[in-house]
């Protein structure tokens, strides 16, 4: 097969490696560079440097309407494959390859259409998701669905470590599949729309806990949002941002009361206390929250 294949972050990366197995990958498209760090210091997304390792020509179109251009000059295109890109792509580029595009997205479609599946199924509390494989249409992940596989969620499991598993189950599932898609063996099953639910972006100020809120909505909230931007709060006029959490049976705290007990630290929520097993005050790196507990009084203060 001869394949093109799109996306930018380190979630795209095992679908790369296993296109590059079982096809002839002409080329990667991927976001520009971009500024990182104080310098601001121009720096290739993950997929240009995967790209490069195996020695495929890498593409960075600034503008959607330079993709086009870039796959007519590829030459004949079996089929693309398109993994957290993180651009929308025009219908000349969809249907450019003789069998289209397809994505590997990170949900049981239709449930959790959009930018941001894997959190908001977690925060949602939901036990599973899994990954689809679709052809591609002009839909906001509308297309029909090629193959998919349910994943279970683990209840301490970050967004971020829940995304680099979908990440591996979805390579498998697209060596497994997209030869049998290309040949025809395996005919698309259309989505149905009724079902659908609708992931969006996160944004900052979501990410600020609440500690009126249940436990278990705080512990969500917290896995949910790392890594980025991280789940955080206020220790008096400073940021503090709480990296990891768990229920636990913990001393009765009133909400948001930072309390350090037997060598734990503890905050109080709407329920009960949550224990904190990693924290980052501003200005400072992540650290065991216990550590961090440590260099302060018994009774620390509140969160809010």
């Amino acid at each position: 097969m001869r394949t093109v294949f799109f996306g930018t972050p380190d979630a795209a990366i095992p679908s790369l490696h296993a296109l590059a197995e079982i096809s002839q990958v002409l080329g990667v498209i991927t976001r520009p560079d971009a500024a990182r760090g104080r310098s601001n210091k121009l720096i290739p997304s993950s997929v240009a440097r995967a790209a490069g390792e195996l020695a495929i020509p890498v593409f960075k179109p600034a503008r959607r309407t330079e993709i086009y251009d870039i796959l007519t000059g590829l030459g004949s295109l079996d089929v693309g494959v398109v993994v957290a890109y993180g651009m929308i792509l025009p219908e000349d580029v969809l249907v450019y390859p003789a069998a289209g595009l397809v994505n590997v997205h990170f949900s049981l479609l239709p449930h959790w259409r959009g930018a941001a599946p894997v959190e908001r199924a977690i925060l949602a509390g939901e036990i599973k998701t899994g990954v689809s494989i679709m052809a591609m249409d002009a839909g906001l992940d509308t297309g029909a669905i090629i193959s998919s596989e349910v994943a279970p969620i683990a209840d301490t499991e970050s967004a971020g470590e829940l995304t680099t598993r979908l990440a591996e189950v979805g390579a498998r599932l697209l060596s497994k599949t997209l030869a049998a898609w290309t040949d025809g063996r395996i005919q698309a099953v259309r989505q149905d729309d009724s079902l659908a639910s609708y992931a969006s972006k996160l944004t900052t100020a979501e990410s600020r806990l609440s500690f009126t809120e249940p436990s278990a909505s705080f512990v969500r909230k917290v896995r949910a949002f790392q890594p980025r931007p991280g789940a955080h709060a206020y220790l008096g006029d400073d940021r503090f941002k709480v990296i990891d959490a768990r229920l636990a049976d913990g001393p009765p705290l009133s909400p948001g009361h930072l309390l350090v007990h037997e060598g734990q630290l503890w905050v109080g929520t709407a329920d009960g206390a949550v224990l904190l097993l990693s924290v980052q005050p501003a200005g400072k790196p992540v650290m065991d929250a216990a550590a961090w507990a440590r260099g302060h009084q018994a009774d620390i203060g509140r969160l809010t």
